[in-house]
């Protein structure tokens, strides 16, 4: 984390966007009574458990059928008592395919349960497993793994998480089991009332869980038919998964109705600064300049707090005349001065800028391997967004405008792709001009992405909507923050902002799982189904090659493995030595690679650091090796010979592959 965002924070904690002497309400205050749209099922909290379709309505207009409804008054309050809107969330056909699972179970102790942890995916599927995540669909049993909430202290807000280990499937209808729970002194845990009656004989139309009860049917009696009896359980409910046209219609219309506009022709833009290099330096010239993009949202420019403009028909609708200025910056190995070099995309990391393509490591993979590198800001999350993402976690209502911003620098990111391929792009400019006078972009090679970290993660989502990009580098990658935040070093001041806004980690939690399902619009976990073999509408198909730092301190691994796991990318063995793991079984779910493989692959680098930690909570030892594959040579001969040939080549030796520890 960026020095700046620990500041920022601080001056928002002192801006007085808290109310003064504001307090968390005490755990222990008795409930008020139940606002319109509580779930009866949970009393810990209004949309536990969660997700649910009780919190949904029919809705014959989206491809689910169904429509999320929450009511305000159902959803966590921050200090100041402001319940967050639901406006945005009531846009969905349904929930994150990533979501967290989550409920409150008092008492709960998951080791005497026997709950398939993060250490032991493949126990979840085993036929008495007490939790059981069901595509009633299908039919079939999904992989995840439970943890309970570690950041914790009160037992009576201490969420239960079930994570699942893949993406769930767009569209489908699952059911959550709980059955066989156990306290600390393997006493089994009851049913709550409620549930048993829900579950047991049919109500009157005048009991108050009548509704609740013809709600739940039909997933009770697809667990039935499943061979699980719903009337044992402990709790059950079912949820609906977000469609692909709910996921991904409001980009995918960004990109058609702007690429459609431009046509044949090259965006505009205008170089503004050349710096050449001395003769020394691998890299001979930095070019500066910016780009046109259309803009699509609601403020003119699109600063930092602006929203996706809606037109009548819920898509994204540009206002005549609004478009984004986006700065470029690409780096020019000196090899690229006589011979016409590979073109790729750059992406930054967290809260950074353009500038980082000119960075140590990503300018010695420039000039090693013969690309010309230019990157744009990932506007969103970029340094200029800092104090305002800060602001949407005193009031999760505006979050909104996070992902509305990411969705706007991805379009950018494509535009400065088409630049980048275009004759009349770059290559046209005098900058760009070698020693001949001929373009340093090559016109025959394809465009590649490479990016590092939060440039990975948005990476992911780039590659599943770029129609020039086919092979993406993704260094130290991840997707679904809401796995990702309390596994991050990085996001310990604005856990500190957090808790002070939203104090309850009850509702933190069901915080993490609601902004998930609005940053699903603007990162790789609402995209990852379609990033390599499935592609969107109109977009050929892709590969990807992921590279893990072995207990990274800033983006989890678990993360990344749920992402290969997703998009069927598979693990170079021998992933880690022997007794690295503390898996049951490493890597599981992720087929091994061959020596010489085609297709999308996990590369895990280990330069020595601890295992990152098995609960949700960040590591708090060792060497932070989250940069060290991009400064390993080998990882970047792997990755390059990857952009340029689509092949997954073994630079490792048939064994584990081992990076340098950075001083």
């Amino acid at each position: 984390m960026r020095r700046g965002a620990s500041v920022v924070v601080g001056l928002v904690l002192a801006a007085g966007l808290l109310a003064p002497g504001a307090a968390a309400r005490p755990a222990e205050a008795e409930a008020e009574a139940a606002p319109r749209g509580c779930d009866p099922l949970d009393p810990a909290a209004c949309v536990l458990p969660f997700p649910s379709d009780w919190h949904t309505v029919p809705d014959a207009s989206t491809d689910t059928g169904r429509r999320v409804a929450f009511v305000a008054d159902a959803l966590p309050a921050n200090v100041r008592g402001t319940h967050v809107d639901p406006a945005e969330w009531n846009r969905n056909d349904g929930f994150s395919p990533g979501s967290m699972v989550l409920a409150q179970v008092p008492g709960l102790d998951l080791g005497r349960t026997g709950a398939a942890p993060v250490t032991d995916i493949g126990a979840s599927l085993d036929r008495d497993a007490p939790i059981v995540l069901l595509d009633l669909d299908t039919g079939q049993r999904h992989p995840y793994w439970a943890e309970l909430d570690a950041n914790a202290d009160d037992p009576a807000r201490r969420a239960l998480i079930v994570r699942p280990a893949r993406n769930l499937a767009e569209g489908h209808h699952y059911a959550v089991v709980l059955r066989d729970l156990r306290d600390a002194d393997g006493t089994p845990l009851p049913a709550p009332d409620a549930y048993r009656k829900v579950a047991g004989k049919p109500l009157h139309p005048g009991d108050p869980l009548y509704e609740r009860q013809r709600q739940l049917r039909p997933a009770l009696r697809g667990l039935a038919r499943a061979g699980i009896d719903p009337r044992g359980a402990y709790l059950v409910w079912d949820f609906t998964v977000a469609s692909e046209r709910g996921l991904s219609e409001r980009m995918l219309h960004l990109r058609d109705e702007s690429f459609r506009e431009l046509g044949d022709e090259a965006p505009e833009f205008l170089v503004t600064e050349v710096r050449e290099h001395g003769g020394d330096d691998a890299v001979a010239r930095s070019v500066r300049g910016v780009f046109n993009v259309p803009s699509y949202l609601d403020r003119p420019g699109g600063p930092p707090g602006s929203g996706m403009r809606y037109g009548p028909d819920g898509l994204p609708q540009r206002a005549e005349g609004n478009v984004q200025v986006a700065a470029f910056r690409c780096e020019i190995p000196r090899s690229a001065l006589t011979r016409p070099a590979w073109p790729g995309l750059y992406g930054h990391g967290l809260f950074g800028r353009e500038a980082e393509v000119g960075s140590g490591a990503v300018t010695a993979f420039a000039a090693e391997h013969h690309f010309v590198l230019c990157a744009t800001k990932w506007q969103g999350m970029a340094d200029e967004d800092v104090a305002h993402v800060a602001r949407t976690l005193t009031d999760l209502s505006d979050f909104h405008t996070v992902p509305d911003r990411l969705q706007q620098g991805v379009l950018n990111t494509l535009w400065l792709g088409r630049l980048m391929t275009h004759p009349d792009g770059l290559a046209a400019d005098p900058a760009f001009a070698g020693t001949r006078g001929r373009s340093v972009l090559s016109r025959h090679a394809p465009l590649g992405f490479y990016g590092n970290s939060q440039g990975a993660i948005m990476g992911g989502m780039v590659t599943a909507l770029s129609t020039e990009v086919r092979r993406s580098a993704l260094g130290v990658p991840g997707m679904n923050y809401s796995t990702l935040l309390n596994r991050s070093t990085g996001f310990a001041p604005f856990q500190r902002l957090l808790d002070t806004t939203y104090p309850d980690t009850l509702d933190q939690q069901i915080g993490f799982a609601l902004l998930q399902m609005l940053w699903d619009r603007g990162e790789a976990n609402g995209y990852a189904h379609h990033m390599t073999d499935d592609p969107l509408p109109g977009t050929p198909r892709h590969q990807v090659l992921l590279h893990v730092a072995f207990g990274d301190h800033l983006v989890t691994p678990h993360a990344a493995e749920v992402q290969a796991r997703t998009v069927g990318a598979r693990v170079h063995t021998p992933a880690v030595a022997e007794g690295r793991s503390p898996d049951a079984d490493p890597y599981w779910g992720i087929r091994p690679l061959r020596r010489l493989d085609r297709g999308s692959g996990l590369v895990v680098w280990d330069s020595g650091s601890p295992h990152q930690p098995l609960t949700n909570t960040p590591p708090d030892t060792g060497h932070d090796p989250h940069g060290d594959p991009r400064h390993d040579a080998a990882a970047r001969l792997q990755m390059a010979w990857f952009l340029k040939t689509g092949l997954l080549v073994d630079v490792c030796g048939n064994r584990p592959c081992r990076a340098r520890p950075r001083d």
